[in-house]
């Protein structure tokens, strides 16, 4: 199972949640307001009535998401914009604080690099953007890689994405 199906299939089931006009809480519809552990146990469901997947997929503290036998994924959430429009703030430090036994993305990469799994290893950012972005995640997500590999001396694989 290739990491970029993986990734393929969970965008798939995040477009089929943002379309089911099922509010998450009081919230408006769609899948922008739900928390990281929230979103990540509705995508395992999802995914798990796939054939592919089916008894495979299971939520953990660490990793969020592991697929038995082939990936375990940490994932988490780029959400410039709260639910009433305005920028929230502090948005981006979800990925960029390097430092082991943080909540970020670097953080949860060094959690992974220590795990002694047979999965192979992966981290997950979930990207919301206005169609066009009011604020573009890319240089996030170029920073993210930089902090990675410069700082915190992580090897990253190809990027895959999504949508």
């Amino acid at each position: 199972m290739e990491l970029a199906n993986i990734i393929s299939d969970i965008g798939e089931e995040l477009v089929a949640i943002d379309s089911s006009g099922v509010p998450f809480k009081h919230f408006k519809p769609g899948v922008g307001p739900y928390g990281e552990p929230q979103l990540v146990r509705e995508i395992a469901r999802r995914l798990d009535n796939r054939a592919n997947y089916s008894r495979k997929i299971v939520t953990k503290r660490t990793p969020d998401l592991l697929i038995k036998g082939t990936w375990a994924i940490e994932f988490k959430i780029a959400r410039p914009f709260g639910d009433n429009a305005r920028q929230a703030k502090n948005w981006s430090v979800n990925l960029l604080h390097p430092y082991l036994g943080n909540t970020s993305l670097i953080g949860d990469c060094l959690k992974l690099a220590q795990l002694n799994i047979e999965e192979r290893k992966a981290v997950a950012v979930i990207g919301y953007e206005h169609s066009p972005p009011q604020i573009e995640l890319q240089p996030l997500i170029r920073s993210f890689e930089i902090l990675a590999k410069e700082i915190a001396g992580l090897k990253l694989g190809k990027r895959n994405s999504s949508y």
